[in-house]
């Protein structure tokens, strides 16, 4: 009888289905088995385990999950339209208060891999609660910064905040929506999050044509104490995973490591390029002995023996490269040479993110139909065609030809931006898959951070979209080694 039992169990997916084959067993007579499924079904009720099939109650729940997630890319590219106004608020070069962008970035990289570890040790709920909690203090401190000292200190408590809320976003959604309507649930979340981006020069545009740049922040206030009420009183809890160790070093390493990359492409003299690129290789020394020695390491860097893996990490960081470098330098291009308001910047830039998050819809239905490797290396010569057009809007400075040029770059961005992240997750073995995950998220990163560097020291200059072109034409060789290998040759 214990054979059947196991049996039962097994077929058992939702939670929800077991009543429904209680009644099947009790049709058989198989009353022992049926016991022994009726207390598995209160065991998952206490635990919180149980998915919600009410649509009313799903439907509220994913919004209150977007409410919390789309929040993270509106903020990253928010202040897009609004560094020129803080740089002559605070009476300083575009290059320093560019760290309002970086710091966000940088933050975002180190945290949101141990994330989810967070959520597994002390509740998704409970850690993605803290994360709007964070976000929204962190919110209204920006508003009232006198400095932009305090602008890049708060600046960094809402990333990390918003490092917390979108693992653990996942996880409850995982844990509470039926498996079967799991890819569906994920793909609106994923729209979500590229209408966040889409947005947020749009609303930063408006809202700071009429209040000025400081209001940029309110706009995150009301959407938060909605999500928080809702979390309180409408999600439920989910059960926390296995215990597992934090690698808080290894995040601490990392950032400083991403830091001094920035610092140092900022030096003023000699010396400090000296003291900067001495102290970033012993930070990148120590962080490399961590993690060999991590034994639940932030990077685990065996998984880069799989070709596939390492391909897939190497083309998001050069495919948000692209992205960042046109959400960053097209603003400020706008402004500089067309004199348009940042009401109409903003619109003109949502062209380009409105584009790449419905291409991304698209990309994810055909990356189920064709070769993914294909879809991505189509996507980079895109990218290459689309960076010499950039370079050529320098000899005509034609708004109608940019506008073009950016439906242009949102189509090439979007269409293999799915591929990418479900190559990095199948090159690897299912328990493996949150590890990989966090990888991937730091590479992505890894690439606006590089782009917003760029920015600031090349603004208005031709040579930003020559490297974009060089970078772009190296990606079409990296997607080359795509689907080379399908498992992962990481720690059995």
């Amino acid at each position: 009888m214990g054979k059947e039992y196991q049996r039962v169990l097994l077929t058992v997916v939702d939670p929800n289905a077991i009543p429904q084959k209680v009644g099947e067993l009790t049709k058989e007579n198989d009353l022992w088995a049926c016991s022994r499924v009726i207390l598995k079904y209160w065991i998952l009720r206490e635990q919180g385990g149980s998915a919600i099939t009410d649509k009313r109650k799903e439907v509220i729940l994913v919004a209150t999950m977007l409410m919390g997630t789309a929040l993270v890319p509106l903020n990253a590219t928010m202040v897009a339209v609004a560094l020129t106004a803080m740089a002559n608020s605070f009476d300083i070069s575009l290059a320093s208060v560019s760290w309002v962008v970086t710091v966000y970035l940088i933050v975002m990289a180190a945290v949101q891999p141990i994330a989810g570890k967070l959520g597994d040790l002390y509740g998704n709920r409970f850690v993605f609660m803290i994360g709007l909690f964070l976000m929204l203090g962190a919110s209204i401190a920006c508003v009232f910064s006198f400095h932009l000292i305090w602008l890049i200190g708060f600046r960094a408590l809402l990333a990390f905040g918003g490092a917390l809320t979108a693992p653990n976003a996942n996880a409850i959604i995982r844990q509470t929506v039926p498996p079967r309507r799991l890819g569906e649930i994920f793909g609106i979340l994923s729209f979500g999050m590229g209408l966040g981006t889409a947005i947020g020069p749009v609303i930063g545009g408006l809202v700071m044509s009429i209040w000025g740049w400081p209001s940029i922040f309110w706009v995150n206030v009301p959407v938060i104490v909605i999500a928080i009420f809702s979390t309180l009183y409408l999600v439920p809890k989910v059960q926390k995973g296995p215990s597992s160790s934090l690698d808080v070093s290894g995040s601490l390493y990392l950032a400083v490591v991403f830091t001094l990359a920035n610092l140092l492409v900022h030096g003023q003299s000699v010396w400090e390029y000296i003291m900067m690129g001495a102290a970033l290789l012993v930070s990148l020394f120590f962080f490399i002995r961590r993690e060999r020695n991590a034994k639940a390491p932030l990077i685990d860097f065996s998984l880069f023996r799989n070709l596939s893996f390492l391909s897939a990490n190497l083309s998001i960081l050069i495919s948000n490269f692209f992205m960042y470098s046109t959400i960053l330098a097209i603003p400020l291009i706008l402004e500089a040479d067309f004199a348009l308001s940042s009401e109409i910047i903003g619109w003109v830039v949502f062209i380009f993110s409105m584009t790449m998050a419905l291409c991304s819809m698209l990309g994810g239905y055909l990356a189920d139909r064709t070769e993914k490797g294909k879809l991505v290396f189509c996507a980079f010569l895109a990218m290459v065609g689309v960076s010499a057009l950039y370079i050529v809007f320098f000899t005509n400075h034609s708004l109608a030809y940019l506008i073009v040029v950016l439906v242009m770059a949102g189509i090439s961005r979007g269409i293999g931006l799915t591929s990418m992240k479900v190559v990095a997750l199948e090159a690897v073995r299912p328990e493996m898959s949150g590890i990989a995950s966090g990888i991937y998220s730091t590479f992505r990163y890894m690439g606006s951070m590089v782009a917003s560097t760029l920015v600031s020291l090349l603004t208005g200059s031709v040579s930003l979209f020559v490297v974009m072109l060089f970078l772009t034409f190296a990606g079409v060789f990296v997607s080359r080694g795509i689907g080379k290998t399908s498992v992962s040759a990481g720690p059995h």
